[in-house]
C-alpha cells in the first residue's frame, strides 16, 4: 500500500478518527459525537471514508430502538394523561358521579379516549359504574401503572429521545403498548429503529495513523483560506493541508438554454430584424383554412386520410368565417372572378368544417393573407402534424418555419434571396440548390434542397408565389411570396447532428453537448 500517497487524500475528519483511537478501542458514532465533537453526518462520512480506504473494519452490527415523544405525549405530559384526569376528576366529587359523555365534555376530551382510560382504570380497580352508568371510585387505592407511565413522559422532559437499551423490561413493555404503530396517527410516543454499527482500526489502519504521528499531523490543518485567517494573520502560524495539483476540478454545469430552443430563438430575431412580423394559430385546424383556402381541391391525394390525423370528437367547426367560405367556395367550383375556371367539381360546405390536427404551416399564411398589410412581411415557427414514417429527417410531428412577403415590387428573385438566407445563414449549408416544385396553391413553385455533410442532399421545404385563387378570395390583390420550410432539418446542419431524433433526445448530457457551430 502507498501509505505516502493515502495520507495526502485524508480528510481532516479522517486524520482525526485514526489519531483519536487505538488498536483494542471500540469505534462507535456516539464515541466520535461525544469526544471528537462530531455531529451526525461527520460521523457517517468519517466512516465511509476509512471504510472504503480500509482503514477500519466492523466489529459488530445490531438494530436497537429508540423512542421520541410526539405532539399528543407533550399535551399529556403537560396536562395529564386521559386517565390521570379521569381519575382526579371522579375524586373531586365536586357534582357527584358522571356518565362517561359528561365527562368528556368536562374535560374536554373525545369520547374515545375517556372510553378507554375509564377501562384502563375499571381492569385496575380505581373506577366503577352503577346501574345509572355513572362513575365513581373503586375499592383500589394504587394506580402504580399511572404513575409508571407519568415516570415516562416526565423522562423526555430532560432528552429528546432515549434508546431501549436505558429502559427497564417493565418500562419497554409499558413504552411499546402506547408508541404510535406504523400508520397510525395516534400514540404517545414515536419508536424508531435504528442499526448501530462499531468499527475498529485495522492493521494499515493502524500504520497510517503512526505515519501520521511521525509527520506532526492533527487533523486541525487548514484546507481553505477565509477573511478572517487573512485579517487576523492566524494563517502564517497555521498548518496546512497538502493539494494535489494533478486532482481534476469540480464540473460546473453552466444553465443555458435547450440548443434547439435556442437555434429558434436566434431564427425569430434574425426574421424580426428584417422588419418579420410573427403570427401565430392553434393546432387545430379545419379542412377549410389548411387545404381549401390554399385552392387544394377536396380529392387532393394529400386529404387522404393517411397524410393527416383526423379529430374524434368534435369532428366539425360551428361554421367558416363569411365571406371568405363563399369565395373560396366558387374559386373551387368556376374560378370565382379570378380568370381561372376553377376545379370544376360541387364544393363539399360540410367537409370543408372537419377538423384535423394541421397538417403544414401555411395555414396561418391563409389565415393571416385578410388581415395583412400592404406591403408586409410575415412569419411563423410553426407545429404541424403528419403521419410519416419516423427516420434520420422524417417525424410524425416536426417544425416549420413559414412566412409571406406580399407587394407590388415582389418577385421570384426575391424569394429566390430568402431562400438562400435560410440555407447559409440560417442553416449554415455549405451546399445549396433550387429545384422546381409542384403545389395546388402557388405558381412558380420551387423546392430548396441542402446537402448535409452525412446524409447527403434533402429537401428542406417548398416555396412559391400564391396563385390568384388563393390571394384574391382573402382580399389581397398584389404578389405574395410564400414559403414551408422544415425547421428541425436546418437545425441537423446547424447543430451538427445526424438524426432529427436527437433534437428531442432525453439524454441531458447530449443535450449540455450540443452547440451551435
Amino acid at each position: 500500500m502507498n501509505y505516502e500517497q493515502l495520507i495526502k487524500e485524508l480528510h481532516p475528519l479522517e486524520i482525526r478518527v485514526l489519531l483519536h483511537f487505538g488498536a483494542k478501542d471500540t469505534i462507535s458514532p456516539e464515541r466520535l459525537q461525544e469526544e471528537l465533537d462530531y455531529k451526525p453526518g461527520q460521523s457517517n462520512q468519517a466512516f465511509s471514508w476509512l471504510s472504503a480506504k480500509q482503514l477500519i473494519e466492523e466489529t459488530e452490527r445490531r438494530t436497537t430502538t429508540e423512542y421520541s415523544i410526539t405532539d399528543l405525549g407533550r399535551e399529556y405530559r403537560e396536562k395529564g394523561t386521559p386517565e390521570e384526569r379521569l381519575l382526579d376528576l371522579v375524586r373531586a366529587k365536586k357534582k357527584g358521579p358522571l356518565t362517561l359523555p359528561e365527562i368528556a365534555r368536562s374535560l374536554g376530551l373525545e369520547n374515545r379516549d375517556v372510553g378507554s382510560a375509564y377501562g384502563a382504570l375499571s381492569k385496575a380497580g380505581l373506577l366503577t359504574m352503577n346501574e345509572d352508568k355513572r362513575v365513581s371510585l373503586g375499592t383500589e387505592s394504587a394506580a402504580t401503572g399511572i404513575e409508571s407511565l407519568r415516570k415516562l413522559l416526565d423522562r423526555f422532559d430532560e432528552q429528546e429521545s432515549i434508546g431501549e437499551q436505558d429502559l427497564s423490561q417493565a418500562q419497554a413493555a409499558l413504552i411499546q403498548s402506547v408508541s404510535r404503530k406504523r400508520g397510525a396517527d395516534r400514540g404517545m410516543f414515536r419508536a424508531v429503529e435504528r442499526e448501530l454499527v462499531n468499527y475498529r482500526l485495522t492493521k494499515a489502519g493502524l500504520k497510517v495513523a503512526e505515519e501520521l504521528r511521525n509527520l506532526g499531523m492533527t487533523g486541525e490543518e487548514i484546507g481553505q483560506i477565509t477573511p478572517d485567517l487573512l485579517r487576523s494573520g492566524a494563517w502564517k502560524r497555521a498548518a496546512f493541508r497538502s493539494y494535489n495539483i494533478n486532482t481534476p476540478p469540480q464540473r460546473v454545469l453552466l444553465g443555458r438554454k435547450n440548443p434547439y430552443v435556442e437555434f429558434l430563438e436566434d431564427l425569430k430575431d434574425k426574421l424580426n430584424s428584417l422588419g418579420f412580423e410573427e403570427f401565430d394559430g392553434p393546432l387545430l385546424e379545419t379542412e377549410f383554412w389548411n387545404c381549401d383556402a390554399l385552392f387544394m381541391p377536396q380529392f387532393h391525394a394529400a386529404r387522404d386520410i393517411h397524410d393527416v390525423y383526423y379529430i374524434k370528437n368534435p369532428t366539425h367547426a360551428k361554421a367558416i368565417q363569411q365571406p371568405y367560405l363563399d369565395q373560396v367556395a366558387a374559386c373551387h367550383e368556376d374560378g370565382w372572378t379570378t380568370g381561372s375556371l376553377g376545379w370544376r367539381y360541387p364544393f363539399d360546405r360540410n367537409f370543408t368544417r372537419r377538423l384535423i390536427l394541421r397538417s403544414q404551416g401555411t395555414v396561418l399564411s391563409a389565415k393571416t393573407l385578410p388581415r395583412a398589410k400592404v406591403p408586409g412581411r410575415y412569419f411563423g415557427v410553426v407545429r404541424c402534424f403528419r403521419y410519416d414514417k419516423v427516420d434520420a429527417t422524417h417525424l410524425a410531428d416536426f417544425y416549420q418555419t413559414e412566412g409571406i412577403a406580399l407587394g407590388e415590387r415582389v418577385n421570384l428573385k426575391t424569394l429566390l434571396g430568402l431562400l438562400k438566407m435560410f440555407a447559409v445563414e440560417v442553416a449554415g449549408a455549405e451546399d445549396f440548390k433550387f429545384v422546381p416544385g409542384y403545389f395546388p396553391f402557388t405558381e412558380p413553385s420551387v423546392e430548396i434542397h441542402i446537402r448535409h455533410p452525412q446524409l447527403g442532399w434533402f429537401e428542406l421545404g417548398g416555396s412559391g408565389i400564391f396563385r390568384p385563387e388563393v390571394t384574391r378570395p382573402l382580399g389581397i390583390e398584389v404578389p405574395v411570396l410564400a414559403w414551408g420550410l422544415g425547421i428541425d432539418r436546418m437545425a441537423l446542419v446547424a447543430l451538427g447532428l445526424n438524426d432529427l431524433r436527437e433534437l428531442f433526445t432525453p439524454d441531458i448530457e447530449q443535450v449540455r453537448l450540443r452547440r451551435r457551430r
